[in-house]
């Protein structure tokens, strides 16, 4: 007996489903709707605020098949958080399964990121005899815009900016059409009927396309790149600048018209084939760079080829995307080389959106323009990608990722909902409520004023898109930062609980959250390395050993406090944290009697030190930070990398992770890896990290000419060794009898390669589990994360 027949004997059930999570916008009900068929079951499903809402009724057994098969055969770029089953009376007899009209109802659904073009609608873009034939807004439900273009829940197209375009017969049949793979993919559009893209000069003269093409205006912009010249091209979710990658003049012209001196540019080339003559490829990073999301991936750029020297100076690595929207498809079709793909904006603003608007700020930049009619709801910056100790971590979460929720651990669904408002630079917020944290996508730094104002409208974007109505504003400790002066400012307008939390503690939450650590799982050593943050001492931490869990936190031992001469000068000229590191460790006359024959020596002595020791020594605009990324910088500094100046903060980590010599760190003895003490604070009897003996060892390496690849090897190495003995000598202290055994990795220090692979491992061996962040930057991107997560581990304590 087959499986319809044996069902048909059986007794008739209803049942009502509610389905959760990423389920709007991905041809979810259309998938309900063949099951329902494939298993004869009658009924109806629909949208509302919630999720997808399914009464079904038919076979018992044939419930339970069609229940199992909805997880089994879910659409690809759905994601099921939860379902729920329950009995309801049996409907009347009517013929069959029907897809009904979305409901309104209260928001408690997600929304599906952004997705790149899936095969299928590229296929069909390239296809001559295709409806579809070079049209560079096709998309499907598997793919194309969602947060980009969406201004309202449930995901329909009257609330995006799809609603300009009626659509035609044609797209309105597939649209209506259960079994087309376009059934209420809510972009839909054609030639006949959708956005239109055009080209244009940026000195308003017109354009003659035929001297470019023989095609249309997007193939013309690939003849304009190859001639060297830099286009500014309207994306998903937002404006970019293109150039070619391989041109020297056009890249060094776009740096200085962009006035970013020498952060890399991202890249993007039409296949990986092409991406392989210039990068290693692996298996891992080839699947990221095919995914849906479509990040750009951080690879290796030991490839037989090269790019211009000025697309990622002083790096190994380069970021490389592939084309994620059919226009970047058809752009590329013709050029065999990569290029350069960059946010269409000025160094440190927000990325441009509006066509006037990017006339107006990038007109001294492009020299054409390719535009296109359909609004950008919101600006949604590229993602970025790296494979670091075997898995792939987001170091910046935007196009693709955002705003998936991600979901915490049993305990937090009962937490009130909170908005968290992030940190200073590289900002998100966060919104959590019913167990679920929606992290915001990359917003930047808030020392822009048009960021700042952009973060403000989105703060607002969120709260109303997800209906999201918090009783606790959650902000860092930083007095001055803008972040948590706004977050004043609401929680007084709402009449909410404003709640501060540590910034070293939030990125250690963070990392607690995205690994869904459970709510009463006790303490971890937390390990939390970055650049600057306010401690609760009132001085300025960024090498902080903690015992933490998501409500409090206890400074075990921290990094020695070191003087930043110049205060934020001192970010951007790593010099002055190499001589305060000095200075602190041995003053002048012994670092000029041992060490005067080196180059530093000179390269110090010509510069202010009497100004700068009064400044330190009377504590003026010198505060003491006890600061990883600053250690990086003097380190760097001293061995002759971004000595002077950086033009980004991190710029010299980045470039000494880069000259790592891989056999120094894998072959040469752990001896001649830089040693660290670990002696106490007199102040305060807390372990700290003391530098004086990998100092005298780096320097030594200098008179002796030792390459520059071997030191920043030898003090990776020493670093992570130090980082491992700090750790176990803490987890004894601070257990007891039971030794805290759990490790988070947190902070924008650990997006060092080198040396998260290094104190992973290594903490490993020793028997620790060691949890790391994936989904959420280990930066200040995640830090927002965290302050919800201990925000509603708070109240959930303070409600009890």
């Amino acid at each position: 007996m087959n499986d319809v027949a044996d069902m048909q004997t059986t007794q008739e059930a209803a049942e009502r489903i509610r389905v959760q999570g990423l389920v709007q916008g991905v041809g979810f009900r259309p998938t309900v709707w063949r099951l329902a068929r494939r298993y004869g079951l009658r009924g109806s499903v629909a949208n509302d605020g919630q999720g997808v809402s399914i009464h079904v009724c038919g076979p018992v057994a044939a419930l339970d098949r069609f229940a199992a098969a909805l997880l089994r055969e879910a659409p690809p770029l759905a994601r099921i958080d939860r379902i729920e089953r329950e009995p309801t009376a049996v409907l009347p007899q009517h013929p069959d399964f029907r897809i009904l009209g979305s409901h309104a109802t209260s928001i408690r659904t997600g929304v599906v990121p952004d997705a790149a073009a899936c095969p299928e609608c590229v296929q069909e873009v390239f296809d001559p005899f295709a409806r579809r034939y070079r049209y560079p807004f096709t998309n499907c439900t598997r793919c194309g815009p969602r947060l980009s273009i969406i201004e309202a829940i449930p995901y329909d197209r009257a609330t995006t900016t799809m609603r300009a375009f009626a659509m035609c017969p044609q797209c309105s049949a597939e649209y209506a059409d259960p079994a087309d793979r376009r059934f209420h993919a809510q972009p839909i559009a054609c030639h006949a009927c959708g956005p239109r893209a055009w080209l244009e000069r940026a000195d308003g003269a017109p354009v003659a396309v035929d001297a470019f093409t023989m095609l249309d205006d997007v193939d013309a912009v690939c003849t304009l790149l190859q001639r060297g010249h830099i286009v500014a091209i309207k994306g998903l979710g937002g404006f970019q600048l293109a150039c070619d990658a391989c041109n020297e003049a056009a890249v060094a012209r776009l740096r200085q018209l962009k006035r970013r001196s020498r952060k890399p540019f991202a890249l993007m080339a039409r296949d990986v084939e092409t991406v392989r003559r210039y990068c290693v490829v692996t298996e891992g990073e080839e699947a990221l760079l095919r995914s849906p999301a479509g990040p750009i991936v951080v690879l290796d750029a030991t490839g037989p080829e090269r790019v211009a020297e000025s697309v990622a100076p002083g790096v190994k690595t380069l970021g490389f995307m592939l084309p994620n929207t059919p226009l970047h498809h058809l752009m590329l079709r013709r050029m065999d080389r990569p290029i350069v793909l960059t946010s269409g904006n000025r160094s440190d603003e927000p990325q441009c959106i509006d066509n006037a608007e990017a006339r107006a700020r990038l007109g001294g930049i492009a020299e054409y323009f390719l535009m296109h009619n359909r609004d950008v709801a919101r600006r949604v910056d590229d993602s970025v990608v790296r494979e670091m100790a075997g898995a792939p971590r987001v170091l910046r979460r935007g196009r693709g990722y955002a705003p998936a929720p991600l979901s915490l651990a049993l305990g937090f669904s009962a937490a009130p909902a909170v908005l968290a408002m992030g940190g200073e630079l590289k900002n998100t917020f966060c919104l959590l409520r019913d167990g679920r944290a929606i992290v915001s996508h990359h917003m930047g730094d808030l020392e822009d004023a048009l960021t700042y104002a952009d973060y403000r409208s989105s703060v607002e974007q969120y709260l109303k898109l997800f209906e999201h109505e918090p009783r606790i504003v959650a902000v860092d400790c930083h007095p001055e930062y803008l972040s948590r002066k706004w977050g004043q400012e609401l929680s007084a307008r709402w009449g909410a609980s404003l709640l501060e939390v540590q910034h070293h503690h939030a990125h250690i939450a963070a990392c607690l959250a995205e690994n869904a650590f459970p709510l009463e799982g006790g303490p971890v050593i937390g390990v939390a390395l970055d650049g600057l943050g306010f401690g609760t001492d009132g001085t300025l931490w960024g090498g902080e050993f903690l015992l933490a869990d998501y409500r409090v936190c206890k400074r075990l031992g921290t990094f020695k406090p070191v003087a930043m001469p110049g205060g934020e000068q001192a970010v951007y000229e790593p010099w002055r944290n190499t001589y305060a590191h000095l200075m602190a460790e041995m003053g002048w006359a012994r670092f000029a009697m041992n060490y005067a024959e080196l180059d530093l020596y000179r390269f110090l002595e010509a510069k202010p030190r009497r100004l700068l020791d009064r400044m330190i020594s009377r504590g003026i605009n010198s505060p003491l930070a006890s600061s990883c990324g600053r250690l990086f910088d003097a380190v760097a500094a001293a061995a002759g990398v971004c000595r002077e100046r950086v033009t980004y903060e991190g710029e010299a980590a980045v470039a000494l992770e880069a000259l790592v010599d891989e056999r120094t760190l894998k072959e040469e003895d752990e001896l001649l890896a830089y040693p660290f003490a670990i002696p106490r604070l007199k102040s305060v009897h807390l372990p700290y990290v003391e530098p004086l003996a990998m100092w005298q060892a780096l320097l030594g390496d200098l008179l002796l000419g030792t390459p520059v690849p071997v030191i920043a090897a030898r003090f990776h190495k020493g670093l992570a060794v130090v980082i491992t003995r700090m750790v176990d000598t803490l987890s004894r202290e601070a257990g007891g009898d039971k030794p805290v055994r759990t490790v988070a990795l947190s902070g924008g220090v650990f997006q060092n390669r080198v040396l998260l692979e290094q104190v992973t491992a290594r903490l490993k061996a020793i028997g620790f589990e060691v949890l790391t962040h994936r989904h959420v930057p280990s930066n200040d991107g995640g830090l927002a994360l965290g302050q919800a997560a201990v925000a509603a581990a708070r109240s959930l304590t303070n409600s009890q």
